[in-house]
């Protein structure tokens, strides 16, 4: 007998990028871009209201994090300016891009488990 469907958890759709529904890998269409909607179930991404707000949160978070490890290395080894760009500008991007595809996902999978919405009013 079949095993029953089941909707991936919000874990999983932030991580593995799995559409909220049904669990295809249809969530993105770039790097941290939603598709406009699951080329499996039809369910319409665009409708979601994740907006910007990850990505101000994490800019700034991750962006204290790297000050913070900059200046530790700075004061410990001294090294050349060179270093330091080649060191932590990557590594600002790839953490920001990172969380963030994983943040919005999160928030999506959060807003389709609630069945979040705009506030109307009757």
């Amino acid at each position: 007998m079949a095993e029953p469907h089941r909707s991936p958890s919000g874990v999983e759709v932030a991580v593995r990028g799995l559409c909220p529904k049904c669990g295809a890998a249809t969530l993105f269409a770039g790097p941290v871009r939603f598709a406009d909607r699951c080329r499996a179930c039809g369910l319409d991404f665009a409708g979601f209201n994740v907006g910007d707000g990850p990505a101000a949160f994490l800019t700034l978070g991750i962006g204290a994090l790297i000050v913070i490890l900059a200046v530790s290395v700075e004061l410990a080894w001294e090294p050349p300016v060179l270093v330091h760009v080649l060191l932590w500008l990557p590594l600002t991007a790839g953490l920001v891009i990172g969380s963030l595809r994983v943040a919005k996902a999160w928030l999506l999978a959060s807003e389709y488990r609630n069945a979040a919405g705009e506030g109307r009013r009757r």
